[in-house]
């Protein structure tokens, strides 16, 4: 056990994580020449089209040092803020972190993050220059961020290039040097926590475990502490490039099992694996179960593809347990299913991995977050959907969440991003200078205005340079209302919203413009109307389509032609009381994209 060392690696997104791991691969000869490619770990096609890990890869290494063999388990994790639950289990499942910091773009909000989180599970932090090798690098200005950030001496910060491989040796001497290796006691009996799943259609689900205590051999028959659910374990390994099978897996190790699971629910990911013969008396701690930000209906395109996507929801759960969801129905989508996601990328990631993966075509409504509303009768209401909302008359008051924002930017762009935040409502907390041109502000904001468009205009008005990450702080008492969208006098419960008093009449106004441009002519005219309650704030009318009736009638008396246009009014009139209106997918993400 004292040669096996356990590590995460962590970092901003785009820091040049995968491309460090591919070198260590390399390195360590764990993968050959031929089979080498760029973002080797990351194994779907969305990852290498975006350039952005979603998933963490587990995947163990040999290495020689001082004359004896070494294993390294290595986690790849995502950097992205929507997926930090990611990191958080691989965190979990490690002994140290390797963090990497660009050295040209310096620290940045995720990489705080990051951090803190793996301090908080004690883990032993390796902090890593990388990208030292580009014409823009300030190397000497970024090791003072870092030496602020983390109190460590300037000569532990150690400096490397994933692209050309410079300094790849000396971080796989520091792992062995300064990670300690796992504690545990091998003939205790097993406990072993499960931080990842994958389902594979000849196997069933495929378990990956990190054994904290006692062994797990092949043919023995588990336990997973939680659900109480028992197997045999029919095939365990360990997580080379390919799953390699072994006849038993140790304390310290990282490996996966194979035992025959069909049902998603049977898994859960944090849960403790145990044996039956000798079974642990308690699970394992420290394992935080997630909080989803954003919520948003997704519906088949086809009402009777619903049993098929709830199957690919089901599939896609145990490859991303961030993903929660619930049945619902809506008048205008018919049925569907009520999902939370950690944020707006993840939603998109979601969306575009249930067309390539499940074939699936499906319609998202507009996201929202969770409100709270206190009724005059002392009764509390979860409202997960603006449709849920109770009678507004006898609603005591609402509270909606908040979060705390922290956003690292140059000095250059604080008026611009302080004018975006204050007309999102938020309120400036701090405001420190990390260096003499990056300055981080922290603001306390609602949720509900950072769900639609915050993050991509934050990008765009600081040229790129400010990062962003977040965290819940609680409830807060709110003026909100509900805010309908009627087509044709009907409430299209898809496009409901849940709004501040203040921004209601201008953000109703906005989609009505933006749905009259979306939403295709027909025979006959389509009001489209944004309403609070009883009142209509905002009105916009599609014209019909009209056929030029008089066209045959060469002069000759008007009442001719007027016969004939009264005949087309008449028509107009009653295929308006008949006629349906399609809204189009675009409609419902235009709402996300109305500033563009």
């Amino acid at each position: 056990m004292k040669n096996i060392r356990n590590f995460c690696i962590i970092a901003h997104i785009d820091h040049g994580k995968s491309t460090l791991a591919d070198r260590l691969l390399e390195y360590t000869n764990t993968v050959s020449k031929r089979d080498m490619q760029a973002q080797v770990l990351d194994d779907m096609d969305l990852e290498k089209e975006r350039g952005i890990t979603i998933k963490s890869h587990a995947i163990q290494m040999d290495y020689g040092y001082k004359g004896e063999k070494w294993i390294l388990n290595l986690i790849d994790t995502p950097g992205h803020v929507d997926f930090s639950y990611e990191v958080s289990r691989s965190i979990a499942a490690c002994e140290g972190a390797l963090l990497i910091v660009d050295a040209a773009q310096g620290i940045q909000a995720q990489t705080i993050s990051n951090l803190y989180l793996a301090l908080e599970h004690n883990l032993k932090i390796i902090p890593i220059l990388n990208k030292i090798d580009l014409p823009s690098a300030e190397p000497e200005m970024v090791k003072d961020q870092i030496v602020d950030l983390l109190g460590c001496d300037r000569d532990e910060i150690m400096t490397a290039s994933g692209k050309t491989g410079i300094g790849v040796y000396e971080i796989l001497e520091e792992i062995v040097n300064r990670i300690p290796p796992p504690s545990g006691n091998e003939s205790a009996p097993l406990q072993a926590l499960i931080f990842d799943s994958v389902f594979n259609s000849f196997r069933g689900i495929i378990a990956y475990f990190r054994i904290y205590n006692g062994s797990i051999k092949k043919g023995e028959k588990v336990k997973f502490f939680n659900t109480g659910m028992e197997y045999n374990a029919d095939e365990i390994g360990v997580l080379r490039l390919k799953p390699e099978a072994r006849d038993v897996v140790k304390t310290g190790d990282v490996g996966y099992i194979i035992s025959g699971i069909k049902e998603a629910k049977e898994v859960k990911v944090g849960d403790t694996l145990t044996s039956v013969a000798n079974p642990c008396i308690e699970g394992i701690h420290g394992f935080e179960e997630v909080k989803p930000m954003v919520f948003a209906g997704i519906y088949p395109v086809d009402t009777e593809d619903y049993e098929e996507l709830r199957y690919s929801m089901e599939k896609l759960q145990l490859n991303d347990a961030s993903l929660t969801w619930e049945p619902e129905s809506s008048l205008a989508l018919g049925f569907g299913f009520r999902c939370g996601f950690l944020g707006m990328l993840h939603m998109e990631i979601v969306q575009e991995r249930l067309e390539r993966e499940f074939k699936m075509t499906v319609i998202t409504t507009v996201p929202n977050v969770s409100y709270i509303a206190y009724q005059t009768n002392g009764e509390v209401v979860k409202v997960n959907n603006p449709s849920d909302l109770p009678d507004p008359g006898r609603i005591n008051y609402i509270e909606e969440p908040y979060i705390k924002a922290n956003i690292i930017t140059k000095s250059e762009f604080i008026g611009p991003v302080m004018s975006l935040c204050i007309e999102k409502r938020g309120q400036i907390v701090t405001q420190n200078y990390l260096t003499a041109d990056r300055v981080e502000l922290v603001f306390e904001m609602p949720l509900g205005e950072v769900v639609f468009d915050f993050f991509d205009r934050l990008k765009s008005i600081s040229k790129g340079y400010a990062s962003f990450d977040y965290h819940p702080i609680g409830m807060r008492e709110a003026d909100l209302v509900k805010l309908d969208i009627l087509l044709k006098s009907e409430i299209v419960d898809a496009l409901s919203c849940l709004i501040h008093r203040s921004n209601s009449y201008h953000f109703g106004k906005k989609i009505c413009e933006k749905l009259k441009e979306l939403i295709p002519k027909q025979q006959f005219e389509i009001p489209i109307q944004a309403a609070i309650g009883a009142k209509i704030i905002s009105r916009e009318t599609i014209s019909a389509m009209r056929k030029d009736v008089t066209a045959k009638c060469y002069g000759g008396d008007i009442s001719r032609k007027r016969k004939l246009l009264e005949k087309q009014k008449e028509g107009k009139k009653r295929m308006k009381s008949v006629g349906n209106v399609e809204i189009p997918q675009s409609a419902f993400m235009a709402v996300l994209k109305l500033n563009d």
